[in-house]
């Protein structure tokens, strides 16, 4: 595959958009903390960085993710995604140590915050464009079946509820004078973000290991096949997977023993036709037997 064929994945664009937006809130993060001088909005601008970090690695990870099928990886590269996910995941454990260590730091080192009013503001600007990404992103994902789109919309919306709890508390610190409630406020932050880390690596696992597509799409594939069924058509041993933005089916087809293989081969077309106009970027495999054969009806998850 040429890399034009690669930056046709639609997916891409949002990986741009997501990347952007981590320069820009990096940018009015740091000159927030560096102004206030608040572990707390510092921990957000570490966030933000790691979001950059995962940003370029989802970029990369997309372009392979679309590139066809070959001899090494008949089943296409669309798993590749899940290592995103979970390199994010990752990225996301790391800042959360970052952040506990300089909160801890602010707690035995106190310091006065500084130009409070200021930073309040940037840190408010960027976490509105941190909010309308990751709604993007979250869409996207969900449209486009991405999980690393919608990873790393999570991961942005994750950062807002990050910046409003740091905003409220430096509000509390401006008007009680309690400046150990921003260091405290920073591990709480650690805290929620090593939550959302280990959420994306379950979730990455979980995909590694070949789940089952959605009940309700797997019933939208059943309805498809019933559609063809009749007293002489029948099937059995119907099992799905995902693997990222890729569905994968597949299913034994019972049909009489005197039809010839061009007229089994036709309604198999039909089939996988019309599961396929149904159901984006999906794969269909049926397995062809005879009825009422007594072997035909093995099924090797239900013996």
């Amino acid at each position: 595959m040429t890399e034009s064929k690669a930056n046709k994945n639609p997916a891409i664009r949002y990986i741009y958009l997501s990347i952007l937006a981590s320069c820009i809130t990096i940018t009015l993060k740091s000159i927030a903390a560096y102004l206030t001088g608040s572990v707390g909005l510092f921990s957000d601008a570490m966030e933000s960085f790691v979001n950059l970090i995962a940003g370029i690695i989802a970029l990369y990870v997309l372009v392979i993710s679309v590139i066809p099928p070959d001899l090494n990886h008949p089943f296409g590269h669309s798993k590749a995604e899940y290592f995103s996910s979970m390199i994010e995941g990752f990225l996301i454990l790391v800042a959360a140590i970052s952040i506990g260590y300089a909160s801890v730091i602010k707690i035995l080192n106190p310091g006065q915050i500084e130009e409070l009013g200021t930073g309040l503001v940037i840190s408010i600007v960027a976490s509105i464009i941190n909010l309308w990404v990751g709604l993007v992103l979250l869409k996207a994902g969900k449209n486009l079946k991405s999980i690393t789109l919608t990873a790393d919309g999570k991961h942005l919306l994750t950062d807002v509820w990050t910046t409003l709890g740091v905003i409220i508390g430096l509000i509390i610190v401006n008007f009680t004078g309690y400046i150990i409630i921003d260091p405290i406020l920073g591990i709480l932050v650690a805290l929620n973000i090593i939550y959302t880390g280990f959420s994306l690596i379950n979730e990455s696992v979980s995909g590694l290991m070949d789940t089952a597509l959605p009940i309700h799409e797997q019933n939208r594939i059943i309805e498809i096949v019933k559609k063809y069924c009749t007293d002489e058509i029948e099937f059995h041993s119907f099992y799905t997977r995902q693997a990222a933005h890729k569905s994968f089916i597949y299913f034994h087809l019972l049909v009489p023993g005197e039809w010839d293989v061009i007229k089994a081969h036709d309604l198999t077309v039909k089939i996988e036709n019309n599961i396929q106009s149904e159901l984006a970027h999906s794969e269909v495999f049926i397995h062809l037997e005879p009825l009422n054969v007594e072997e035909s009806y093995d099924d090797y998850l239900r013996k």
